[in-house]
This record gives structure tokens, sequence and C-alpha cells, in this order.
């Protein structure tokens, strides 16, 4: 069976003690009742990756001895998610597909037609609710990487990042049902990065559709059906995964 993957930054160097606790230490001891001698594995969510064998056990905490460490390089082309906002009871699925998907980065953006409306003291709870889906789901497919999740951003605030992208000679994709180019005709496998940009539930408006193609994206269709909003970036995560190198990684061992 694999070794369950936990989150601890910094890692300990090989030979070193490390402790487990806080609400990573209480999963592993009393959810998961992992024993003295069971290994396990530690990563710091930025690619370091650390084989540990427990050598105690408490109610909330295991103590362990890191026996191997290794780093792991990031896939490329690196993609960003621009995720707008979808409603309350699928915000944080989006987050969690796009992560077991291999998402590098997501950014929340509120969008015209969005149903959900992030204002005042929901901003930051909106936030936080989506780094901690993204680290939840990060855990359970075993990465070593967790998505990074930006601040809430307005139109024109990723109207800048798509002009960035494209000046750094990258691929902004947005999936749009009306598109005539699909998804594979874009030089993903070229792209140093690739940028999705995801709508609501309502769709992107007009003056949104004409501002991301003046900035340089592209409007693409992934299919013949229509996805959700919840789903759309999960579907194009895989399609992008076989179109390039990004699954060509092995798995945690």
């Amino acid at each position: 069976m694999a070794a369950t993957v936990f989150y601890l930054d910094p890692l300990p160097d090989v030979g070193q003690p490390a402790v487990l606790d806080g609400p990573e230490g209480r999963h592993a001891a009393t959810v998961r009742r992992i024993k003295p001698g069971e290994r396990l594995l530690l990563a710091d969510g930025r690619g370091g990756i650390a084989d540990a064998t427990v050598t105690a056990a408490a109610k909330d905490r295991l103590d362990l001895e890191v026996t191997a460490r290794r780093d792991q390089q990031p896939p490329t082309p690196a993609v960003t998610l621009v995720q707008a906002l979808p409603k309350a009871e699928r915000s944080e699925l989006a987050v969690e597909l796009a992560t077991e998907a291999g998402v590098d980065a997501v950014v929340p953006w509120q969008s015209a037609r969005c149903v959900a409306r992030w204002e005042g003291a929901k901003t930051q709870k909106g936030v936080t609710r989506w780094r901690n889906a993204a680290t939840a789901a990060a855990k359970q497919s075993r990465r070593s990487f967790v998505p990074d999740v930006a601040d809430l951003h307005h139109t024109p605030q990723v109207l800048d990042l798509v002009r960035a992208v494209v000046g750094r000679g990258g691929v902004v994709a947005v999936l749009h049902e009306s598109a005539q180019a699909p998804l594979a005709s874009l030089p993903l496998r070229d792209a140093p990065e690739v940028m999705l940009l995801v709508g609501p539930e309502g769709g992107l408006s007009d003056d949104e559709v004409v501002a991301l193609a003046e900035a340089g994206a592209t409007a693409v269709v992934l299919g013949p059906t229509v996805l959700r909003t919840s789903t759309a970036a999960a579907v194009a995560l895989g399609a992008i995964g076989v179109l390039t190198d990004r699954w060509s990684a092995a798995p945690l061992d």
C-alpha cells in the first residue's frame, strides 16, 4: 500500500527527528491510527518530499525519524486556473477537482455574471476556504505541491494577468461553449505556461470575452457537451496532461 502523505514545513534533514502535530498530527494519530514502525511521506507543499518512520505515537502527534529526502520538479508547462466564483454549494468543488487534476495555481475571479459575491468579510473567508480545499485535495491526491490560491481578483486584474502571461510567451485559453477552436489547437506543448479561464454559471459577458481576446486570450471549446463551471477546469487539465508532458512524472513512492 502506498504511504500516506502529510504536510510538514520545513522538512527536517535525514536522520533528524521530526514531530507531526496540530491538525496533521491529530489526523495521522487519531483518524488514521498510524502506529510506531509505520512509514509515511512528508511533503512541504513546494516539491520537497521526505520518507519517515514513526518512532512514537500519542493522541494528537507522531514522533518521526526522516530516512530519506528528495525534491520533485514541478510539471511543465505550469497551469494557472482563473476560476469565476461558482455558486456556494459548488465553490470548493471547483478547487478540489482542479487540484486533483494537477493545477499549479488558482485565482478566484469575481466576474460580471457571478451569482456568488465575495464582499467585505466574505472575501477573506472565501479565499481561506479555497486554500483549505486546495490543501486537502492535494493531500488526498498525494501531491508534493499544494497549489497557490491567490486573493480575489476582479476583471481588470485578470486582464493584467492575461497580458503578463502572453508577454512571457504563455498560452491563455478561455473555456467557452460558443468557441470554434478546440483546446488541442493551441501550442500547449511548447508553451512555458498555460492559463485557463472559466466563467460562472451564467457565462462570460460579451464585454469580458472581447476584453480577454484583446488582452491576448483565445476562446476554446473542450468538446460537444457543456460542462459545469465547477468541472470544466478539471476536464481541461486532464486534456493538457495528455497533450503535454505534465503527466509524465512518476507518482510518489
